[in-house]
């Protein structure tokens, strides 16, 4: 099945040849596609509170971007043409589009970021753009003409409300209908245009800024690392200038700041908390009448739990991380925990799980099937 998502590639050749690399094409990778939900039912989806949602309008160096939720008589208002909405996060409301994710397992899901749907009419696009992720673009309903660029000129419009390339020089171009995908490495310049009303399903993937990382890492160390001792200058000479922030001050700052330090124990622990931390526009509903932790047993015996498609469940051994959290697996309960890490859901429950696993129903991480 794998093979047919890429073309007739192996997940090891593509990895090699083509992620982080180069474009692919592939034609009919998910045959018979047509799609996870109506035009319609993205616009009911568009217009709730917990469903994060785009409109964008123009062509050219005129644009228009508005965020959601919206009302109906918004999309009353639109024109027939040049107009795109957009929803974030559709694995996290349809199990549809989170069994299509799950067919791109052969990517860690670590590096997984979210399914995104996009619905354009006749000429509705974003714009030439590039992305700073990896993507592969599944084709719905509908066509839509790709062009692409490898350009190194990735200057951007001033006073545009998008990220809309300043020079855009194609160079290939196909036409993609339902079931043909396009994957794009970082970088990549993309001009996707609606020839008809379509859909687009974007599967990206999260690449975190050396910024960004330093800045998690050292709220991380903010609060797991302790330093005793306080500053003090018992030596303390007259200085010539009150005012002056002497040389003595600034070596005894420095070898108290220089004694923070961290271990490759301190960078596990933070990368398992962060890449599995939820997006912070994400929140986790309990159960409306929780059944007992005796009949959560029951039925977790006869049909197994699931991971709630918002939770994020990752492992570093028997170091295990879960929506920003982490704990230690003892040796009969690691295996349970990478398969429900790695699948998603979990037949079998070893009796030392069915605690924790009570806990996570009860914030709403994990799910059990209806009685």
């Amino acid at each position: 099945m794998t093979q047919t998502l890429l073309g007739g590639l192996s997940p090891t050749r593509f990895l090699r040849d083509y992620w982080h690399k180069r474009p692919l094409l592939i034609r009919n990778a998910v045959p018979d596609f047509s799609g996870l939900l109506t035009p319609d039912a993205m616009r009911q989806l568009a217009m709730r509170e917990d469903v994060e949602s785009r409109l964008i309008q123009g062509e050219g160096r005129h644009w228009q971007f508005d965020h959601g939720p919206f009302r109906k008589s918004d999309f009353k208002r639109l024109p027939k043409h040049e107009w795109t909405l957009l929803v974030q996060s559709l694995n996290h409301v349809l199990p549809e589009a989170d069994a299509l994710l799950a067919r791109f397992n052969f990517i860690p899901h670590a590096r997984l970021d979210d399914l995104m749907v996009s619905y354009a009419v006749p000429g509705g696009s974003v714009g030439p753009h590039f992305d700073s992720y990896d993507v592969f673009l599944l084709q719905g309903q509908g066509h839509r003409r790709w062009q692409i660029s490898t350009q190194t000129d990735l200057t951007i419009l001033d006073d545009v409300p998008l990220r809309i390339l300043r020079h855009f020089k194609p160079e290939e171009e196909w036409l993609l209908g339902p079931g043909d995908m396009l994957y794009l490495p970082p970088h990549v310049a993309h001009y996707g245009i609606a020839e008809d009303a379509c859909m687009t399903y974007s599967i990206g993937f999260r690449a975190p800024t050396t910024h960004e990382l330093a800045q998690g890492f050292l709220m991380h160390l903010q609060d797991s690392v302790t330093l005793e001792g306080r500053y003090a200058d018992p030596d303390l000479r007259l200085q010539a200038h009150p005012g002056e922030i002497g040389r003595a001050m600034l070596r005894q700052i420095e070898a108290m700041i220089a004694r923070i330090q961290w271990s490759k124990r301190d960078i596990a622990e933070f990368t398992g908390c962060y890449l599995s931390e939820p997006k912070p526009n994400v929140f986790f509903d309990p159960p409306e009448a929780p059944v007992s932790f005796a009949a959560f047993n029951k039925r977790a015996g006869k049909t197994g739990v699931t991971l709630n498609p918002k939770s994020r469940l990752l492992f570093i051994g028997s170091r295990f991380f879960i929506n920003g959290e982490a704990f230690d697996s003892t040796a009969d309960e690691t295996a349970a925990l990478q398969q429900l890490a790695d699948h998603h859901q979990l037949a079998a429950v070893p009796a030392t799980l069915r605690e924790r696993f009570y806990e996570w129903y009860e914030a709403g991480w994990l799910e059990i099937a209806p009685s």
